[in-house]
């Protein structure tokens, strides 16, 4: 079995640097763009099927990317953006209130973060476990091509779990995905093998990517 995980093309939350979480945030015309450029890079490959968050900015990429193709897109909560509660919608740039400091420990000390009406990191990461575990039981052994199309946090706690990372303390090893950035991983009687990480579609050209700022 092999996994495609992508983070969602850019929306205009994304753009002006908000916090989006579980709010439904559509795509802007360059993370259709972006979805565009994937599509064409995934041209060859393909998929038996295709998993999407609900939200629409994840399955409006996965759509995308499914263009043309007869594939089964399948809806799952588990693969949903962490909500962050009541800092969703809270602008990030020049922002120096006492919120914005106690929502950015989510990246600087992911243990002390607390979230506010939202959802834990670890209940991020218990629920998307949850959605590989269903996967390995179903189609370890076979060979199926899965795509995932997800977000930025939740990517990273389905990568946390191939790598067997489950200290909250080291959530994050940089920062998160760009905006269609992908990585495929081989699996195999039980075992997770990385054979791409954080590569990008665009255009046709694929291109390491180095990580950024929220």
């Amino acid at each position: 079995m092999k996994l495609y995980l992508i983070r969602h093309g850019e929306t205009d939350w994304n753009k002006a640097r908000k916090v989006q979480g579980s709010v439904d945030i559509p795509l802007n015309e360059y993370g259709r763009h972006l979805a565009r450029g994937t599509a064409k890079g995934f041209a060859e490959i393909d998929f038996d099927l295709v998993y999407t968050s609900p939200l629409m900015r994840a399955k409006e990429t996965a759509q995308i990317i499914l263009e043309g193709r007869d594939t089964t897109l399948i809806e799952d909560k588990r693969i949903e953006e962490i909500s962050f509660g009541i800092y969703e919608g809270m602008e990030c740039s020049n922002n120096d209130s006492q919120e914005f400091w106690a929502f950015d420990k989510l990246f600087t000390k992911p243990e002390e973060y607390v979230p506010v009406e939202g959802e834990s990191l670890e209940d991020l990461s218990k629920r998307v476990r949850d959605f590989l575990n269903e996967l390995q039981e179903k189609y370890d052994g076979q060979d199926k091509k899965i795509l995932i199309v997800t977000h930025g946090a939740t990517l990273n706690a389905l990568l946390n779990h191939v790598k067997n990372n489950h200290e909250i303390a080291n959530f994050w090893p940089g920062n998160v995905f760009p905006n269609c950035g992908v990585a495929v991983i081989h699996v195999e009687d039980g075992k997770y093998t990385i054979e791409e990480e954080g590569v990008v579609y665009h255009q046709e050209e694929v291109y390491n990517w180095e990580w950024e700022d929220v």
